[in-house]
């Protein structure tokens, strides 16, 4: 079960219930992976909606990474995310918002 205190959320892929989150490292791997785009840029496109395909799976690659997955982007090409892209995009908008958000 993801701890959303702990910046976790969970995604089910392909049946599997797994916690993903964006650690520094996850961070790191998302900025490498975006070539020349900037992780604020990234939470800009996510922001407005206007965020690519591959935008979304190198984030929910790097946080099933961070969370502790040992697969890569191209494990997903054909894995079943619930909730399709929806659900990936939804779980993807919550990584972005707990990774960012500032303690109470």
């Amino acid at each position: 079960m993801a701890n959303p205190f702990a910046g976790e959320v969970e995604l089910c892929v392909d049946g599997a219930r797994l916690p993903a989150k964006l650690t520094l490292g996850a961070l790191a791997e998302l900025e490498a992976g975006l070539g020349t785009g900037t992780l604020a840029e990234l939470v800009g496109r996510f922001e407005s909606g206007a965020f690519s395909g591959r935008d979304l799976m190198l984030l929910i690659t790097a946080g099933l990474r961070g969370g502790g997955w040992q697969g890569r982007a191209e494990d997903l090409l054909t894995a079943e995310i619930e909730g399709g892209p929806v659900g990936a995009a939804e779980a993807a908008a919550r990584m972005l918002a707990l990774a960012f958000r500032v303690p109470e």
